[in-house]
């Protein structure tokens, strides 16, 4: 046998072997055997590039990545449908059809959960690929396309063909690729429908492929041109061109079948390899479609049925407690695993203690659940008669479950916080609001390095910043020696900021940036804070009560004193230099809109203050000046509505 005719003989056989494993799901020979004969023919192919077969199965790789994806004008509209909700809707829906034909019949197809795509193919080959974007212009995704083995790259049909099809991503693809993100420190997809989104946009085609994406094909977009009479008819006439169909389905102009078809394939829904949210239902006739024609938005010939989130039962067996990076405990419920819309789940968010009184969850508890939207698992409600008799009420803990520090208890929102200072979950957050331009403004110390330091384990507290070397640094990913000699010379700068930044640094619940500046001004140093009383403190201008308790709280616990010391030792200041408060501005309020060219707003914020003037967010008759930079928007308008003066920085700057 000479190499061209193994070739096509390799070429061949391949394909065979790909539409039982990938199709039909009756493989015939083993893995090892198959990518064997796939290696040959890639080097033959190799070798010889001028025999290589356009539907050839080593296109099912992928090649080069793209720049883009080109947009693509699809020749037929792909329509989306009119959803209903229950059985009897879909009678309704019957009825108008049977009122002008009373003999229709109808196909009953599953509704695969993924995405939507046209394929076109011109003498026997796949062409193009797009997704349905609005329904008229979509992207072209040819490259992706041609690794789903469902879809074939040659048909028998020389004819000018368009098939719309479902692309998805099976139950067992699913587990694998998020096994595999998992193994990769990457973020897991939320479920098989998002997968599939995005291995589809992939620029690069390899990506795709090594995600295994399925095809549905569905319709024959221009079945009229091809003589088709009938729906049904040209399903079967995709399944003998080598497409993979949807089934089961239903053919049947008895709606009462129907309806035990949906309710039959309903109660099964679970134990499908893919995901389905739906039925859908369709006039057969192509010529009474043609008559019924369709709405702005849906055809008049079809419509969608869409179960209800499946739910299930399972036994609470505890419930745990997170920390975010903003401090808010979350109890989430930890229960027996279920199989819901397509994965397995065992843990759901309790959100917070309201939602847990209200429901009246405990462990041990049969809950109910089910995934919102068919992607976010949620308790929907606790099975009473089944409650253990020794279950009891569940109480939030009263101290961080990861920092120990005392918990505290918003009367005015249902979240409980922590208030640790050094609380490990929260410190990636802690570090970056620390380094940020109007805290300590550290240059380069942004989100990814701040977890890179942690994960490094080179910090544990954003005081540990101060003792960091540049040998330690530089290894870290996208560092290197000159980046970690500029974080270093950074964070060293960032040692003189007065202590009006380091207040607003430290992430002091309710001390925000106006307030740090004018406790500064009162008590221009770490000790006078110290000394100061509560009273003291809501005595300053703009200070209250919420906040002069919170900040001698933060500075009176363990991890607050800790953080300090360790600024102490690093050297890091702590004094706000004294400068003359003004009275020039005194009794003015100024309002700040767009952006200013010789000051930041905080910037200009703080001499106005320090003048005696007060600044406010937003505009009303007792504003007295708006002070305005480029692009200045809605604030401006009002001011010139309501006859306010408006000012530039120059006129700023003689006023002061």
């Amino acid at each position: 046998m000479t190499d061209h005719q193994r070739l096509l003989q390799l070429t061949e056989t391949l394909k065979i072997h790909a539409r039982k494993y990938y199709v039909e799901d009756a493989p015939e020979i083993s893995d090892y055997e198959y990518d064997m004969m796939q290696k040959e023919l890639r080097e033959l192919e190799e070798k010889y590039p001028q025999w290589a077969q356009p539907d050839s199965p080593t296109r099912r790789v992928g090649g080069a990545p793209l720049e883009q994806f080109d947009p693509v004008t699809h020749r037929f509209a792909m329509e989306s449908l009119q959803d209903v909700f229950s059985l009897d809707e879909v009678r309704d829906f019957d009825a108008r059809i049977k009122e002008r034909s009373p003999n229709a019949k109808y196909t009953c197809e599953l509704k695969i959960d993924g995405l939507s795509v046209a394929l076109t193919y011109e003498h026997g080959q796949f062409l193009r690929g797009a997704t349905r974007g609005d329904g008229r212009v979509g992207e072209d995704v040819t490259e992706n396309l041609r690794t789903v083995y469902d879809i074939p790259l040659a048909v028998q049909e020389q004819r000018p063909l368009v098939v719309r099809g479902e692309v998805y991503m099976s139950a067992q693809a699913f587990e694998r690729v998020n096994r595999e993100q998992e193994d990769a420190g990457a973020p897991l997809f939320a479920n098989p429908r998002n997968a599939a989104a995005g291995s589809l946009r992939q620029l690069d085609s390899r990506i795709c492929a090594s995600r295994g994406l399925s095809c549905f094909s569905f319709n024959v977009q221009n079945a009229r041109e091809l003589g088709f009479a009938s729906h049904y008819e040209s399903l079967q006439y995709l399944k003998k061109q080598g497409f993979a169909i949807i089934d089961p389905l239903l053919y049947s102009g008895d709606i009462d079948e129907i309806a035990e078809f949906i309710r039959s394939v309903g109660e099964k829904r679970g134990e499908l390899p893919f995901g389905i949210d739906g039925m859908v239902i369709k006039v057969d006739d192509l010529a009474l479609r043609d008559e019924l024609g369709s709405t702005a938005k849906a055809p008049r010939w079809a419509i969608a049925y869409k179960f209800p989130p499946e739910e299930k039962q399972a036994r609470l067996l505890d419930i745990v407690v997170q920390v975010g990076r903003t401090g808010v405990l979350t109890p989430n419920a930890v229960f027996e695993p279920v199989h819901l819309a397509g994965t397995t789940v065992s843990r759901a968010s309790l959100h917070n203690r309201d939602f847990i009184a209200q429901k009246d969850v405990r462990i041990g508890d049969t809950i109910v659940v089910r995934k919102a939207g068919d992607i976010i698992p949620e308790v929907v409600s606790v099975v009473r008669e089944k409650r253990p008799p020794d279950a009891v009420p569940y109480e939030m803990p009263s101290v961080c479950p990861v920092c120990g520090a005392p918990v505290y208890e918003d009367p005015d929102e249902a979240a409980i916080r922590c208030t640790g200072a050094e609380c490990p979950a929260q410190l990636a957050r802690r570090v970056t609001h620390f380094a940020s331009r109007d805290a300590m403004d550290i240059e380069g110390l942004g989100p990814a390095v701040a977890e890179a330091l942690l994960d490094a384990k080179l910090i544990a507290t954003p005081g540990d910043l101060y003792f960091l070397q540049p040998e330690q640094i530089a290894p870290l990913e996208k560092m290197g020696d000159k980046s970690a000699q500029n974080l270093v010379a950074a964070i060293d700068r960032s040692r003189s900021q007065p202590l009006s930044r380091l207040l607003y640094a430290l992430g002091i619940r309710h001390v925000g940036q106006k307030a740090a500046r004018v406790i500064a001004v009162r008590f221009p140093s770490i000790e006078d804070i110290l000394r100061a009383s509560e009273e003291e403190l809501t005595a300053v201008r703009d200070i209250g009560g919420i906040t002069a308790h919170s900040l001698k709280e933060w500075l009176g616990s363990p991890q607050g004193g800790h953080l300090l010391g360790r600024l102490r030792e690093a050297g890091v200041n702590m004094t706000e230099p004294v400068t003359q408060t003004g009275t020039r501005l005194e009794g003015k309020t100024f309002v700040l809109t767009g952006t200013l060219s010789k000051y930041t707003r905080s910037e200009a914020s703080r001499l106005i203050e320090e003048a005696g003037g007060k600044v406010s967010g937003s505009v009303s008759k007792k504003t007295s000046y708006v002070l305005a930079g480029e692009d200045a928007g809605s604030k401006l308008k009002k001011a010139q509505e309501l006859g306010i003066p408006i000012i530039t920085e120059q006129q700023l700057e003689e006023m002061l």
